[in-house]
């Protein structure tokens, strides 16, 4: 018997483990760099695609591709990704049994902002490979995903309108010569920045933004529009073109969160008439539970019986980026790379809005788990006891996420000039500067596209 016990207490010690820690060495390959090797790892764990993780094991296999310059292999893994979590949000029954398993017993389906990540890369990859068509497409379905989220929510200051989002629909739009689409996309970018992303995520609108849609504006003639817009930005707008055409820089700067369990002690307070609370005063959380009176007498086991619990649920840890601004020079000109999206700050917004979800599944799933504990305790201690065990160590969070995706997304639009182009990356932190080449040619009417991201975090995430 006690050894059993021992042996229950172990696997609820490394049940604790979180996903990050289960996967180390290929977070190693990653963090460090070694992009080459974190594919091997990845190669090497075939196994992977039919686990509870493939969800994860798809997406990493799309940026590791994609940051190896494979696109169109990264674009079949991205969307292997996304096909799957769409079948698995369609499937009630997986539902049903988050409700009542384990969490980290179900499939991953993937997070909200998770999602919508998988098609930036995609379209991402399809501007690599110069199919503007292809882009527009991811870009229209990411619109479509982010409708269908805005509908889970009911609270007033729900993340449901991506500015980020408009704003690629317009650099896609722009690069494609379709300046009309082009500056609607801009002016819902701006006014989603002006409106949400302000006050939600402290994001101001990039001034690349305010260029681009007095630059469109007046390429798609609309001259009321683009005096409305200078006056309000104080920008004046210069006709030129560059000779070389442009380059769109991205820098993904840092990495996204890390999930972590954090727990809440609850008490259970007999309300009378089938009803009882689920209370914890440090937080002021106060939960009505029903259960049914006619089926409990004395003798039974009874909800009320049990004191208290502790319930577990995910929380996300932030990974703090090492560098703190980048820029862009061309000649002697300087380029700021403006932040157009901070996926840490969504990724904690849409755990935070489905918090209440995750309080019911928790208080559901210990409630039924409690209540066979206490009836099997009334017909057996011992065995009762070891249940009681049993549903500690399955008391976990679920810790599983996308941790390859970028902590923030930076962008500019830079000018080439006709022929070859050397371009400097610039990136600062608070002990240190990092500097990388970059090379174009040169063609008017042409619109470069280059990616780079910085996997260097601060140490004790």
């Amino acid at each position: 018997m006690k050894q059993l016990i021992s042996c229950l207490l172990l696997l609820s010690a490394a049940g604790c483990a979180s996903f990050y820690d289960l996967n180390y060495e290929f977070n190693k390959h990653f963090e460090d760099g070694n992009i080459q090797e974190a594919a091997a790892v990845l190669d090497q764990n075939r196994k992977a695609v039919k686990s509870k993780t493939r969800f994860l094991y798809y997406a990493n296999r799309g940026v590791v591709e994609h940051l190896l310059g494979n696109y169109e292999e990264s674009n079949n893994w991205l969307e292997q990704a996304y096909i799957f979590g769409e079948d698995y949000q369609k499937n009630y029954l997986n539902f049903a049994a988050s409700y009542f398993l384990n969490p980290n017993l179900i499939v991953y389906p993937g997070e909200d902002h998770e999602h919508l990540m998988l098609l930036y890369y995609k379209t991402l990859n399809y501007l690599k490979m110069e199919d503007f068509e292809a882009a527009l497409v991811e870009c229209r379905r990411l619109n479509q995903r982010l409708y269908e989220l805005g509908d889970k929510y009911v609270s007033e200051s729900k993340f449901q309108r991506n500015a980020f989002i408009h704003n690629l629909m317009g650099i896609v739009y722009d690069a494609s010569g379709d300046y009309n689409n082009a500056f609607i996309a801009y002016r819902n970018a701006l006014e989603i920045y002006q409106e949400e992303y302000s006050e939600m995520f402290g994001l101001k609108t990039p001034e690349q933004l305010k260029r681009d849609i007095i630059r469109t504006g007046s390429l798609a003639g609309f001259p009321e529009d683009v005096d409305r817009y200078e006056d309000q930005f104080e920008i004046t707008y210069d006709p030129r073109k560059s000779e070389g055409g442009e380059l769109i820089f991205f820098w993904h700067n840092g990495l996204a969160p890390v999930k972590d369990e954090w727990s809440i002690n609850f008490v259970i307070v007999d309300g009378g008439g089938g009803q009882v609370f689920f209370q914890n005063e440090d937080l002021g959380l106060n939960f009505p539970f029903y259960y049914d009176e006619s089926e409990s007498d004395d003798e039974d086991a009874s909800i009320t019986d049990l004191k208290g619990f502790r319930v577990a649920f995910p929380k996300y840890v932030e990974r703090v980026p090492y560098f703190l601004n980048a820029d862009l020079q061309v000649g002697d000109k300087y380029y700021r790379l403006e932040k157009a999206e901070d996926v840490n700050a969504i990724a904690f917004k849409t755990l935070e809005q489905r918090m209440l979800v995750e309080l019911g599944k928790g208080l559901l799933r210990i409630a039924i788990k409690k209540a066979v504990e206490k009836q099997v305790r009334k017909e057996n201690e011992t065995l009762g006891f070891l249940v009681g065990v049993i549903n500690f160590a399955s008391e976990q969070a679920d810790t599983r996420n996308w941790q390859t995706i970028p902590h923030s997304i930076h962008y500019s639009r830079v000018p080439l000039a006709k022929g070859k182009n050397e371009v400097t990356l610039y990136t600062d932190g608070p002990r240190s500067e990092s500097t990388r080449q970059f090379f174009f040619n040169g063609v008017k009417g042409k619109t470069h596209f280059q990616t780079y991201q910085s996997l260097e975090t601060n140490v004790g995430f």
